[in-house]
Formats: structure tokens, sequence, C-alpha cells
């Protein structure tokens, strides 16, 4: 039955990317950090992490395999977060002390009082972490501050806006990942052209952030940072939206649009002399929380960009009011049905090279020959 070895493979494969962070401990379980990328000013930044506890593997399971790989998913989807922890956080000269959540988050703020080094842009932040019969624990964690030159800030949706998430596509999504070459089809075409040509702006040479959101629970954000790189996308802090660990105390997932337009709140406030551009999808709520903060920050929006992910007429009628709300103002929000007529208007707007834009165009119609090709059955 030669049709099973590809789906083997996939299986094998993926069991093994899940496992790969439970790696870390060597199987000797117990307190495990894992912090995820920061972002700040040259005033604050903020860093956020889990703290857990894990089990230890036993002596019979051997050291790699699939055996190993399906023992670490076990030990993953059983291991529980350690509350009230305390966490040191050192950046540079500035220091923080907190404590973590009932689930083992942490979620620092830190003020910048003494100055960091401005010629770089990605800065070490320091993590120790003490909890009550538990070995300490160090570990470090990149911090993302701009350079004092950014002229724009891009945050960005993660589902349905860079990479697909509707089951039937997800599967596909998955598929490609694991089995066939991990760079290509994982992410909508041209979307890793795009990002790139958005970060580094019209003259080639800028570092611009890009933050990215997303409804999807932490637990997948190990997942997520190996798609950014097979992808090549830019990477930059991927703040998720909510905690989805269900419990009696909260039997639902925590509501997603009012956190998201409090964490893009927050950026705005912390970036607050920096333009910025927003792009989201037709699919969720993204047009109207985005027309909001057009309104509620005067002047600060250069432009909405909404992939179009179904055709529904109702849906792109309700969007296209939303365009001509925004008409009396300095932001237009652009109804796309792929990468190329985003990165126009932005080459338009002098947000991106002729030479990114050349690239988005050329990864846009490549990957059409190769739909082509396939659908010919070559």
């Amino acid at each position: 039955m030669s049709w099973l070895t590809p789906w083997t493979s996939f299986f094998k494969r993926l069991v093994h990317v899940i496992a790969k962070p439970m790696k870390r401990d060597r199987g000797h379980g117990g307190m495990m950090v894992h912090p995820y990328r920061g972002y700040g000013s040259s005033d604050e930044v903020f860093v956020m992490g889990r703290v857990f506890r894990q089990a230890a593997l036993g002596r019979a399971i051997p050291r790699r395999g699939i055996l190993r790989d399906t023992a670490d998913v076990t030990r993953r989807i059983f291991r529980r977060g350690l509350a009230n922890a305390q966490v040191d956080i050192r950046i540079g000269k500035n220091e923080l002390t907190l404590a973590t959540d009932r689930d083992g988050y942490f979620d620092a703020h830190l003020p910048i009082t003494h100055s960091l080094p401005i010629d770089v842009s990605w800065h070490r932040a320091d993590i120790h972490v003490r909890a009550e019969g538990q070995s300490p624990v160090r570990t470090d964690v990149e911090v993302y501050i701009p350079p004092p030159e950014t002229d724009l800030l891009v945050i960005s949706d993660i589902d349905d806006t860079v990479m697909f998430t509707g089951v039937a596509e997800k599967l596909k999504m998955l598929y490609r990942l694991f089995v066939r070459k991990p760079h290509r089809r994982t992410a909508f075409p041209g979307v890793a052209s795009l990002y790139q040509a958005l970060h580094r702006g019209e003259t080639e040479k800028a570092e611009r952030p890009i933050l990215y959101v997303s409804r999807g629970p932490w637990a997948i954000y190990e997942m997520l940072e190996a798609f950014f790189q097979l992808n090549r996308i830019p990477v930059g802090p991927i703040l998720f939206l909510r905690e989805w660990g269900i419990s009696l105390r909260h039997p639902w997932p925590r509501k997603a649009e009012a956190h998201k337009r409090m964490l893009i709140d927050r950026m705005l406030t912390l970036f607050d002399e920096l333009p910025c551009i927003l792009i989201g999808d037709s699919g969720q709520h993204d047009p109207e929380v985005y027309t909001e903060i057009v309104k509620a920050y005067p002047g600060r929006i250069k432009a909405i960009y909404i992939r179009r992910v179904d055709k529904d007429p109702k849906r792109e009628q309700a969007i296209q009011r939303l365009h001509d709300e925004l008409a009396d103002t300095d932001c237009e929000l652009v109804l796309a049905p792929d990468s190329i007529l985003i990165a126009e208007h932005a080459h338009a707007n002098g947000d991106i090279s002729a030479r990114g834009l050349e690239a988005v165009i050329r990864d846009v119609k490549e990957h059409r020959e190769e739909e082509r090709r396939e659908a010919r059955g070559c």
C-alpha cells in the first residue's frame, strides 16, 4: 500500500515537530520556562512567557524515534502551569520582578530607565525563575526595539491573512509542510515577499517592526515560529490573543476581538510616533475592529489591507460600507484578492520599493503556474 508511505512520513514528522520543545529537558522533567519573543521601545519593553512543570520520561523510553516523540507529545499535553513562581527579568541594567498567574504565565512591562544600545534592534533579556520545591531556572529571550530612524509600524493578523486556517486548508498546509518541500505553498502566495518588502521599506534598508496577532492558543507558538522560518516571513514578536485552557471557572475560550483591540491599542501607544499599516482578512472581525482603530487614532493609520478569503456578496458589501466610512480620513481600506494588489497599493503609497513589488508579482505568478501544472497532472 504505497499510498500510505507519504502519510506515514507526514505523521512521524508532525509528531516530531510537536514533541521538539519537550526535548530541552532531556527527559528529566521538572520546572521549565518558555519565554516568548518580546518587543518594546526606548522607554519600555514587554516580555511574556510561561512557567510550567512537566513529567519526566521513564527509563524504558528510548532517546529517539517515534516512541520517544509520542511520549514527549503526551508529556506536553499534560504539563501544567506553575502559579506564583518568581520571575526576575533583566535587560541591560534594567530589572523587574513579578509572579506568574494561576496558569503559569507572566506578562512583564519593564520601564527602561537605563538606556540600551541604539545600534542594534534585537536585545537579550535574561530571565531567572524560582518556585517552591523546584530547582531555579535561567534562560533568555530576544526583545525587538526598532531603531530610531524607523518610519512605519506594521501590525498583521495571522489566521487567514498569512496562513490558511480553514480545516480543509489546514490539513493541506500540514501535508505540504511535513511531506513536500517545506517552503512551498504553506502560506498565502506572495506573503513572504510582501512582508519582506514592508519590513525593508522603500529604501530596502529599513528594519520596520512587524507585530503579529492570532486568535490561536499559546500552545502552538513553536509551530508558528517554525512556519515563519520555513516560509521566509520576517520574524517578529507573535502576540497571541488568549489562553485556551478550559476549566470549571472559564469553560470557554476568552473572547478574541476585545483582546485583539487591547493588544493593538498597546502597540500604538508604545510606538506613539509611528504611522501604522493594519493587515487582516475578510472572514472575521478585522475590518470592523480596524475601522474603529482608525477613528480612535486620527492620522495614525496609513492603510488597512484586508485579504478577501471568500466571495460572500453580503460580506463584501459590509466591507465596502466600512471603506466609505473612511473616505474622509487619511486611511484607505483595501479589499484585496491577492498579495499583488496589496503590494501595488503599498508601492504607490511609497511604503515598499519597486523591487519589492516585482518580487511579490513574481512569487504569485510562480505559484499560479505551479497550480496549473498540478491541475494538468504534471
